[in-house]
């Protein structure tokens, strides 16, 4: 693996620069992307940040979200490509292509066992979010941290942490935050923007996808469907399904709780949350999956009722393991 400091000398010797998150971006993967993007702009680097993904709405106040590339950028090759919270080359949707376009290729993510993506790769599982890393690689880049990159840096720590609740939330997580909250953001109103400002398509989608709700005998899983006629009859966009899952890992006894969304016809993104000691990462892997211990995903084609068998049924297992510890 290489290092922070090997990553920002090759970054202070290139000219232009792509620097792509995944579909279906969060808010650490679009901060992330936005901030470094800022940095590196500070420093008269030729930038382009994309969004393989379409962005969900309530991220509309980064500073530089207008300024995201969405479909293909005007240069054809990069002196560098850079993939933020991301290690897989098919989520990276029509800018896999650009590993192949650009002399070096870096990789910086937080997941649990991430591929080697690029000839440059900092990995750091014990972070609780990609912008803490990339924080740390600002420093290096002896950029200063603005209001802007701040309000990049703080979205894309605060999402990811779940408000600063999650276990991987640390004492260096939470100075970093106020390290950013003393750049002068507001954060209390980016707390607003992220969290208490839904727009009424999600709050309508929140009531089905809670009339869903199945719970296993015993109470220790609970799942939740999202299909593409329920995003249809309310106008909901894949950004309003946000924070669904969290809903049902809130339930009392909930160990491992499940969201089913229907992304195409028959293929359904499957999210997986625990609570407590269950590592839900291993239950993705059995799918084809990763992710965290406590917050994973895959993406499974056929048909709803018969995945449904077979994860919660794993799920169950997961559950069963850690009640024998």
């Amino acid at each position: 693996m290489s290092s922070l400091e090997e990553i920002a000398m090759l970054l202070d010797n290139s000219g232009s620069i792509l620097l792509s998150g995944h579909v279906f971006p969060d808010g650490d993967c679009l901060g992330s992307v936005a901030a470094l993007g800022l940095a590196l702009k500070k420093k008269g680097k030729e930038v382009v940040m994309a969004s393989p993904g379409l962005i969900p709405g309530n991220f509309s106040f980064l500073p530089v979200i207008g300024d995201f590339c969405t479909e293909k950028p005007a240069r054809e090759f990069f002196d560098v490509m850079i993939v933020l919270d991301c290690s897989e080359s098919d989520r990276l949707g029509n800018f896999g292509r650009y590993l192949n376009q650009s002399a070096n290729v870096i990789c910086i993510d937080h997941h649990l066992e991430p591929n080697e993506l690029g000839n440059l790769n900092y990995f750091d599982s014990d972070a609780a979010a990609t912008g803490e890393i990339v924080f740390d690689l600002i420093g290096l880049l002896d950029v200063s941290i603005d209001p802007e990159i701040a309000a990049c840096l703080y979205t894309a720590i605060v999402t990811d942490t779940g408000n600063f609740r999650y276990e991987k939330t640390t004492a260096a997580t939470l100075r970093k935050g106020a390290i950013l909250m003393e750049a002068g953001i507001d954060a209390s109103g980016i707390n607003t923007l992220l969290f208490e400002e839904n727009p009424l398509s999600a709050v309508l989608l929140m009531g089905a996808a809670i009339n869903s709700i199945k719970i296993s005998p015993g109470g220790s899983v609970a799942w939740m469907v999202v299909d593409l006629s329920m995003l249809a009859r309310y106008s909901a966009q894949d950004g309003d399904t946000d924070g669904l899952i969290n809903v049902a890992r809130t339930i009392k006894g909930v160990e491992i709780s499940i969201l089913f969304r229907e992304i195409a016809p028959g293929t359904y993104k499957i999210s997986f949350r625990s609570k407590h000691k269950a590592d839900v990462s291993l239950l993705a892997a059995k799918f084809g999956g990763g992710g965290h211990a406590r917050a994973s995903g895959c993406t499974v084609i056929g048909e709803l009722e018969e995945m449904e068998a077979k994860i919660i049924k794993e799920a169950l297992l997961e559950v069963a393991k850690v009640g024998k510890e």
